[in-house]
């Protein structure tokens, strides 16, 4: 099956050196029986994220997976954006303490920046930016988006997932994204969202673009 000239792929290298999302995707994909091979296959090395929106890094780090590779590749850009903080940490969620923070240190600084807001200003979305590209001059890439929308708690709740999920509360829930079983929140997050719309395009049928 096709779309736009686009062949479901039987291998595809995915641009993520993120266990957590490396897991995530995989799960999601696993329906289609793709063989999944993560960047780290062919090579240690990674892109310079500069674009300045989830949708340039996302290609740009797709580009450079399908050079290394020679495989389709997928890629995302995802990030938190808290509108009390004009949409920050954004882009530089991964590194919002800095080029080596971990996730601790990214949400003790979240933590900071919104001491004293008061909960109804603390929302927050998820965002995902998807790109498949054929080829790294592919100059039809399929690119696909979708948010999650919550707000931002005071205290970390729950083990699951990564990044900001312990403070990410989804909207409609009194959970935390970090109290999600796996499934549940690959059903319902961004990345779950932008990555079935991805492969709907890819299989000839309906996906959000």
């Amino acid at each position: 099956m096709t779309a736009r000239g686009h062949a479901f792929p039987a291998r595809v290298v995915l641009a993520t050196g993120n266990p957590g999302k490396l897991r995530e995707m995989r799960a999601i994909l696993a329906p289609w029986h793709v063989e999944v091979l993560p960047i780290s296959d062919f090579t240690q090395e990674a892109p310079a994220e500069t674009g300045l929106s989830f949708v340039e890094n996302a290609i740009l780090k797709a580009r450079f997976a399908a050079e290394i590779s020679g495989l389709p590749a997928i890629a995302d850009d995802s990030g938190l954006e808290v509108d009390a903080l004009h949409g920050a940490p954004g882009v530089y969620s991964a590194r919002y303490a800095g080029a080596s923070a971990d996730d601790a240190a990214n949400n003790a600084k979240l933590l900071h920046e919104l001491a004293g807001v008061p909960a109804e200003r603390r929302t927050a979305r998820y965002r995902c930016a998807m790109a498949y590209l054929r080829w790294p001059v592919d100059p039809a890439p399929i690119v696909c988006q979708a948010t999650w929308e919550g707000s931002i708690v005071e205290v970390p709740r729950g083990s699951g997932g990564f990044g900001y999920d312990p403070l990410f509360r989804v909207e409609g829930s009194d959970r935390t994204a970090a109290e999600f079983a796996p499934d549940d929140k690959n059903r319902v997050s961004h990345r779950g969202q932008a990555l079935r719309a991805l492969v709907a395009a890819l299989a000839g049928g309906p996906g959000e673009r």
